[in-house]
């Protein structure tokens, strides 16, 4: 039974699973925290108080597992301390040097005595509070910060402080001489959770070796997956302010006080690192966090370190890491600065900021999320970025899914949406002139007119909106241009079944208006409302050239995601196959109709009107599936041809508008002028 007084004593059973019973005796945790009792759990036998003792040293390995992982902690010594029940005392005494250490207990005290220190020296003794009969305790020594913590029932006990990185220091310690006990003493003892020996033992020897504890600890950590943060760790830890050189890394630290308005920082580097090599950091001011009166941040500089390196990710060989202590940065209202010095870069070679990032999908990847590129010269660049990792130059030298001539098509392809823009607003209006008669061609083709229409206007906008607005602004954009895109496909798509009706089902009357409105509006939002309902499909994509990689074009459009990428392949890239194949059935369908009619002999209606139906019924649109590896003469064909299908239907519509009425046989066509109509008409009408 145990009662609590005063503090609280907490107590946690970890189960494990035997055979589909839970086994509560055999696999036991428990977490004492330090508490008075005024009943104590009374033993009845020894082999029970064996088992409790083999509990507690569970409990510390669990407790302490973790930290016992940490490069920069060489030794860590647990066990149970098995004593009376009375007054416990911990005796202490350090001295300089590397004799080595001797961990020794008995009924009332837990002696600690050697001599492993570089600076720290340290004689006392300590009231410890009473824990039953048996205590878990650990002796934890840090070489590198000269730092040597004793833990008695969770309760730290600091001997000696860091007060800095050492040089050299005495590690390496292995155990010696060892003398047994028959009550009282150290059982189940472990270092780093290697069992020593499961009997009481009345006292431990363990002798030290003399190293360069800095080149210790850099190999160290050099094989594990977080070595750069347990190097920021270590020098957060070490109490120092102002530079602090290892052989893997070197930092600078820096303590934010009240009114801290900023700082620029040029990091210490290697020797031989030429000065104006050296990157430069400013801090804005918001990096002091408000809740505290004074915050250390560390500023910390890597050169051809292999901490980073992926195979899959070339950067350069310079790497800043940023971390203010006890803080996770994020969303800074004023971005940290970081300007990188390098070797002059190709202007083939693309470069970009990245942050190294291990939170998403637990892969660590250079990202380029949160990080604005600026690029000062071929040889300068600054990260302008709004989080605290570790940042560096992202280098592809040979850089794929890139356009040449991308500046020329940018402006071939806005030039060209700006007239067809105009184009498509002369044609809307000429067609609702003729609303009065009723004419469902004309009804299919301002449908189809107004999209384009909405189409262009979007694109246009697309590059400005994806440079001056936020993320979310961009996706809605980028699921407008889509719907729009799916639309125009879809009108040309109606157009196509406009067209057969017309030519094979001449007896049937055509389907109602509101039916090809659905068609042409309504079925494109479906795609478009279930990929906006998923995310991660719309946003901010970036479009780089092979010629000149510092000018990237931004739009908002689908994203480079993977769920994006299917649903392009899947949506605009399936129903563009339909489209293009069907026009060209139709094209060939309307050829054999009209070929051996007099008006097909004059060549200038032959060429409008398939010209004028290739791009109703989308045939152009068929270049796209030449633009994977494309030529420079496809690349520019296709950016020419559909930016101005509005110009192209425009001039076939009153084109053919002119010629029908100066045509002698006017009368064998539509008073109507629909572009189509015009060529689809029987010859002889009664």
């Amino acid at each position: 039974m145990i009662q609590r007084v005063g503090a609280a004593c907490n107590v946690s059973f970890s189960t494990q699973v035997f055979g589909g019973k839970c086994k509560i005796s055999d696999v036991l945790v428990l977490r004492l925290a330090p508490c008075h009792v005024s009943h104590f759990i009374s033993f009845r036998s020894s082999a029970m108080d064996q088992r409790v003792g083999f509990l507690l040293l569970v409990l510390t390995v669990t407790v302490h597992g973790h930290a016992a992982t940490e490069g920069d902690r060489d030794f860590k010594m647990c066990g149970i301390w098995k004593h009376q029940s009375s007054s416990q005392t911990l005796d202490i005494n350090l001295k300089s040097g590397c004799s080595g250490i001797n961990i020794s207990a008995n009924a009332s005290v837990l002696s600690i005595h050697g001599s492993i220190m570089a600076n720290c020296k340290v004689t006392d003794r300590k009231s410890l509070t009473n824990n039953f009969w048996n205590s878990s305790f650990c002796v934890i020594w840090e070489p590198l910060l000269d730092q040597l913590v004793v833990e008695v029932n969770s309760e730290k006990i600091p001997l000696c402080n860091s007060t800095g990185l050492q040089t050299t220091c005495c590690a390496h310690l292995s155990a010696g001489t060892q003398s047994l006990s028959k009550e009282y003493g150290i059982q189940y003892a472990s270092v780093h959770g290697d069992r020593l020996s499961d009997n009481i033992m009345a006292s431990y020897n363990f002798q030290g070796e003399s190293i360069n504890c800095k080149e210790y600890f850099c190999s160290k950590i050099a094989q594990e997956s977080r070595a750069a943060n347990m190097l920021e760790e270590v020098v957060m830890r070490s109490k120092e302010v102002g530079s602090v050189f290892l052989p893997c890394g070197q930092s600078t630290i820096i303590m934010m006080k009240e009114g801290f308005a900023g700082n620029n920082v040029t990091l210490p580097a290697p020797r031989g690192t030429p000065q104006e090599r050296i990157p430069l950091v400013h801090l804005p001011a918001c990096l002091k966090p408000k809740a505290r009166k004074t915050a250390k941040v560390v500023c910390s500089y890597y050169k051809n370190s292999t901490f980073f390196q992926k195979p899959s990710q070339k950067i350069l060989e310079d790497v800043v890491g940023i971390s203010v202590e006890n803080e996770i940065i994020t969303n800074l209202p004023e971005p940290v600065r970081i300007k990188f010095q390098h070797p002059t870069l190709e202007k083939t070679h693309s470069r970009r900021c990245v942050s190294w990032d291990t939170r998403q999908d637990k892969t660590v990847m250079w990202r380029e999320t949160g990080c604005v590129t600026l690029r000062l010269s071929v040889s300068e660049t600054e990260c302008c970025c709004s989080h605290l990792t570790y940042f560096a130059i992202l280098v592809d030298v040979n850089p794929t899914r890139n356009l040449r001539h991308l500046e020329a098509l940018t402006f071939i392809t806005a030039v060209c949406c700006a007239v067809s823009i105009v184009s498509c607003a002369v044609l809307f209006i000429s067609l609702c002139r003729q609303r009065k008669s009723k004419n469902q061609s004309s009804l299919v083709h301002r449908g189809l007119v107004v999209a384009l229409f909405f189409l262009l206007v979007l694109f246009v906008l697309s590059g400005t909106v994806a440079n001056v607005t936020s993320d979310s602004v961009c996706g809605f954009m980028g699921g407008l241009l889509h719907y729009t895109l799916i639309s125009v496909l879809c009108w040309m798509a109606v157009e196509v079944i406009h067209t057969f009706w017309m030519m094979y089902m001449v007896f049937n009357p055509p389907p109602q208006p509101w039916i090809w409105y659905l068609l042409g509006f309504g079925v494109p939002a479906v795609p478009v409302l279930i990929l906006g309902c998923m995310g991660d499909i719309y946003g901010r994509r970036t479009v780089k050239s092979d010629d000149e990689l510092t000018t990237p074009y931004r739009m908002c459009w689908m994203k480079e995601t993977r769920p994006a990428l299917v649903a392009h392949f899947v949506i605009n890239t399936g129903l563009l196959a339909a489209l293009a194949s069907s026009g060209l059935v139709m094209l060939y369908l309307v050829f054999r109709k009209i070929r051996h009619r007099d008006e097909w002999r004059r060549n200038r209606v032959a060429f409008l009107s398939i010209w004028g139906l290739s791009c109703l019924f989308g045939s152009t649109w068929v270049l796209a599936f030449f633009s994977s590896e494309p030529s420079e003469t496809v690349l520019f064909l296709f950016c020419i041809i559909n930016s101005l299908q509005g110009l192209f239907l425009m001039l076939r519509f009153f084109a053919l508008e002119k010629i029908q009425k100066n045509s002698e046989s006017s009368s064998d066509f539509s008073s109507t002028g629909s572009t189509r109509q015009h060529m689809l008409q029987p010859q002889d009408r009664n």
